[in-house]
């Protein structure tokens, strides 16, 4: 009953946080439950269908309001939902024991944990990479690859379907980060809702291949996690108001670059 109680009260932590800082819940939840001592490939499995499910109202939200760019959904998810399940058939078919490949899980949560961290910390300077625009004509490195937009969406979606299944981490800011120097001129409401609406199937696909082909997933665990984060994260949010989330950012990305380190590393 301790132990509930103590994951119910874990996962109202990182909802607050979410919900504070609108950092994604797998670059915390994850470390989070390899610090109670659970697997890697458990805390992994079961986090992914936690971002699944807690995304998944943001997504509806989003629709409703109309902020989603379907077509770069479709781009994205094109790419990762078939690399996710990929990923997940070759672990399984590979390696017969989790431990096997706990070392993969780990040096990926590292990478994945290091480049959310840089990609929170250098956030305003994203916001502002030039558009590269010369009346119709494009300029520059970041010119030439907005050219191409629609393929250079899809090989990070390949990213993202492979290293969101070995670490579930990057659905969120990383993939926001693309999309911010991919679109300058796209509302930021636009780059959350398509985010989100994106990071829900791929979330879900991963956490179910890690069910299913794996057996990672944990469903006491992920019920205690719900019941603590799902009313945890609209308290978040109706105080971040009050709260500046920017020194937030900073303190959550400096733990995160920390860990992250120390899981590619070590």
């Amino acid at each position: 009953m301790i132990d509930i109680l103590f994951y119910i009260a874990a996962g109202a932590g990182v909802g607050l946080a979410i919900g504070l800082t609108g950092v994604g819940g797998g670059s915390l939840m994850t470390p989070l439950l390899i610090m109670f001592g659970f697997p890697y490939n458990v805390a992994i499995g079961t986090d992914l269908l936690y971002a699944a499910i807690t995304k998944a109202g943001g997504m509806a939200s989003h629709t409703k309001r109309k902020t989603v760019e379907w077509r770069i959904v479709g781009f994205l998810a094109a790419g990762s939902l078939p690399a996710s399940l990929l990923t997940a058939q070759l672990l399984s078919s590979v390696f017969t024991e989790s431990s096997e490949y706990q070392s993969i899980l780990t040096r990926s949560l590292g990478v994945m944990l290091v480049l959310t961290a840089s990609v929170i910390l250098l956030n305003g300077r994203l916001r502002k990479v030039p558009n590269g625009d010369s009346g119709h004509k494009k300029v520059g490195g970041i010119g030439y690859i907005r050219q191409h937009n629609d393929w250079v969406i899809f090989f990070t979606g390949i990213f993202l379907g492979v290293f969101v299944t070995l670490s579930s981490v990057g659905a969120g800011a990383f993939c926001a980060a693309v999309l911010l120097v991919l679109y300058p001129r796209l509302p930021a409401l636009h780059i959350v809702g398509t985010d989100i609406s994106h990071a829900v199937p791929l979330t879900l696909i991963a956490g179910l291949g890690h069910f299913f082909l794996l057996g990672n997933v944990d469903f006491m665990l992920l019920g205690c996690l719900l019941i603590g984060s799902l009313p945890a994260i609209h308290v978040g949010t109706a105080l971040a108001s009050k709260i500046p989330s920017n020194i937030l950012q900073t303190g959550i990305a400096t733990v995160l670059l920390g860990m992250g380190i120390k899981f590619a590393v070590f």
